[in-house]
């Protein structure tokens, strides 16, 4: 099954924070950005790894459309770029971390998956030998994900324990 991701800025960042940016690439098909979260990242400072990360790797960075569905939930313009190219873009997978975004996606049948999924996943398939210190090194760059969540996550997903 061809996996195609379009990502908000929050994974970028988080990921790049971490050098795991290569995980988007080893898990999707095809990985887009909208021209909006593009611009998100490109606000951070000149030496921040996401930024440089944008201008040194393969994304595709694409126009979104906003979908009137989408703009009714006034997230953010990443976002609501992110959902909307998806919206419009049948089988494509927005990868975002906010929560409300994450609610506006499932309200909308919008597949989704966040940073947490994205770790879960190259877990399962050998990409990393464990979950469990990338998320460590994540909430120590200042991602936040409450603990039992990643608990309950990492158990039941790949049977790793969360301190």
């Amino acid at each position: 099954m061809t996996e195609r991701w379009v990502v908000n800025a929050s994974p970028v960042i988080v990921l790049a924070k971490i050098n795991q940016l290569a995980l988007l690439f080893s898990l999707a098909d095809s990985v887009v950005l909208p021209e909006a979260v593009a611009d998100e990242i490109r606000m951070g400072p000149a030496d921040d790894p996401a930024v440089i990360a944008l201008e040194t790797k393969h994304f595709r960075i694409v126009t979104a459309d906003i979908h009137p569905s989408v703009q009714a939930w006034d997230l953010g313009r990443g976002e609501t770029a992110v959902l909307s190219y998806a919206r419009h873009h049948r089988g494509w997978k927005a990868v975002v971390d906010d929560a409300a975004a994450r609610r506006c996606a499932r309200a909308l049948d919008i597949s989704v998956i966040g940073t947490l999924g994205i770790i879960l996943r190259a877990r399962k398939q050998g990409l990393i030998p464990e979950a469990a210190p990338l998320l460590r090194e994540l909430k120590a760059k200042g991602f936040r994900l409450h603990d039992d969540v990643i608990r309950a996550a990492l158990w039941e997903t790949v049977g790793e324990h969360w301190p």
